[in-house]
């Protein structure tokens, strides 16, 4: 399997007003983006093509917007202290960039 253009762990994935994991993964990896919760089973995937990645208008700098088959997740990279021999969560900008990277856009 192929190393994931981007991952990030400890992400807290929420749909509207309802968390749906405090611990969960964001993953880029083959040309689709993938939500996973912390035991590993997938809550949303999508190709990265057809996912849209936003940072909310207001709020902190660790959050961000991803719209996957029709459902916007709020996902929040950083509200957290890593494990011990791990490194911190990547920031909300880099999971936007990644995703456009990804997809081949711009900006």
């Amino acid at each position: 399997m192929a190393e994931p253009e981007f991952r990030a762990t400890g992400v807290r994935i929420g749909r509207r007003l309802r968390s749906l994991t405090r611990a969960g993964t964001v993953r880029i990896s083959g040309g689709r983006v993938e939500l996973l919760t912390s035991v590993g089973s997938e809550i949303d995937s999508a190709p990265v093509q057809a996912v849209r990645a936003s940072r909310p208008w207001f709020g902190p700098e660790d959050r961000a917007l991803a719209d996957l088959n029709g459902t916007r997740y709020l996902l929040t990279l950083g509200d957290h202290d890593p494990a011990p021999g791990e490194p911190g969560p990547p920031a909300a900008r880099r999971f936007i960039e990644a995703v456009r990277r990804a997809a081949g856009r711009r900006g």
